[in-house]
């Protein structure tokens, strides 16, 4: 039996995965499920997977944790110091699917152990990509992409050198304001930010979706995982989401990965790597479909596209402070204190600051000054947003 573990099992990409490993349960053995605040769920999957250990990202949600476990022989553990203790279990699979920069320290822990990491957590490469790389080759650890535009690229690449790759293209719904007129953008509310034309998600990537900074990140996670230029990345706007990545080669062939947007199959590929099995995905109908649209994104209307290429060539710690003030910016959208523009407008503001304080600032790429760069972006968009504000 293979021993695996779930990072962030409770949130989509996560329920999805137990889904899979629950419908051949004598071949994982579960080790680890970690949970944030959904501890009925946490804990129906951990007794119904048997796994060893479930961890609450919340320690004041420890003791419903242990009361809602109690007598199924699963531990109970809950914070930050209790996930990297639980990744550093031995396992051969790990998926990470917690969400945000939360998710970098588990990850780490996980290629210290030679495990294979199933990355959906598109932060760990965008805050720290170098660095776990480089862990991942020090410890002969694989990571796979899980990412529906990474695994697509990364299928389409199996079996070519990527010396003569020529472009990678990812493609984008364009969220809920693809149709939109720009000029009403400035006044778009959290609850339209919410809705996605094309699937319902969590609120957050949801509003990501829309705002594009979600693509903004996988264009980074690009980069770092393929190791391709900036100039060779491109986005484009597909309403269908049917196709999910292209991958262009120098004699002019353009490989896609088409398929119905399911989950499922990114994270099966994942976990069945480097075989294929048969998967529960609708097969994709394309008479039924009758066509694919392909449209430039209008960087007026999504300038964290911009913000993206920007960060991409300054490197080092650039990466981690996009994020932490991405991340920052749309909790305070989310509660209703800054607009849907301003998001772009705030991160904007802290990059340019960072980018200024760079010769005050300890910029080696280690986990510490990752974590201390993420708390510094906060602090930085919430003095900025007062500074707005006043």
């Amino acid at each position: 039996m293979r021993k695996v573990s779930i990072f962030g099992a409770t949130g989509s990409i996560g329920q999805n995965t137990v889904d899979l490993i629950s419908r051949a349960p004598t071949e994982y053995d579960v080790v680890a499920l970690t949970g944030g605040a959904n501890i009925s769920q946490l804990a129906e999957d951990a007794r119904n997977t048997g796994a060893q250990i479930a961890v609450t990202a919340y320690e004041s949600r420890l003791q419903d944790l242990k009361d809602a476990l109690s007598g199924s022989g699963v531990e109970a553990a809950a914070g930050q110091a209790a996930l990297v203790e639980a990744a550093s279990r031995p396992v051969d699979w790990v998926m990470s699917a917690i969400v945000g920069s939360a998710g970098l320290a588990p990850g780490i822990e996980t290629l210290k152990q030679g495990a294979t990491l199933a990355l959906a957590n598109k932060e760990t490469l965008v805050c720290a990509g170098p660095l776990v790389l480089e862990m991942a080759k020090a410890h002969n650890a694989q990571i796979l992409p899980v990412d529906s535009e990474h695994s697509a690229v990364f299928q389409a690449l199996v079996g070519e050198d990527i010396r003569s790759v020529d472009r990678v293209v990812i493609t984008a719904s364009g969220g809920a304001f693809r149709d939109w007129p720009i000029e009403d953008l400035p006044r778009a509310t959290v609850e339209q930010a919410s809705k996605h034309p094309n699937w319902d998600m969590g609120q957050r990537i949801t509003i990501d979706s829309a705002s594009m900074f979600n693509k903004a990140l996988e264009i980074i996670e690009t980069k770092e995982f393929f190791d391709v230029s900036p100039n060779q990345i491109e986005v484009v706007i597909h309403p269908e989401s049917i196709v999910h990545a292209l991958v262009g080669f120098q004699d002019g062939a353009l490989m896609a990965h088409l398929g119905v947007p399911d989950m499922r199959h990114a994270i099966g590929y994942a976990l069945n790597w480097p075989n294929r099995r048969e998967l529960p995905i609708q097969k994709l109908d394309l008479a039924a479909l009758g066509q694919l649209r392909f449209i430039a994104p209008d960087e007026a209307r999504y300038p964290a596209l911009r913000l993206a290429r920007e960060v991409m060539e300054s490197g080092g710690l650039s990466g981690a402070v996009f994020n932490a003030a991405k991340e920052r910016a749309l909790d305070l959208f989310i509660q209703r204190r800054i607009g849907f523009l301003e998001m772009t407008d705030v991160v904007s503001s802290v990059l340019d600051r960072f980018d200024g304080a760079k010769g005050h600032i300890d910029a080696a790429l280690t986990l510490d000054n990752v974590l201390q760069t993420d708390h510094l972006a906060r602090h930085w968009v919430d003095e900025a947003v007062l500074k707005r504000a006043g």
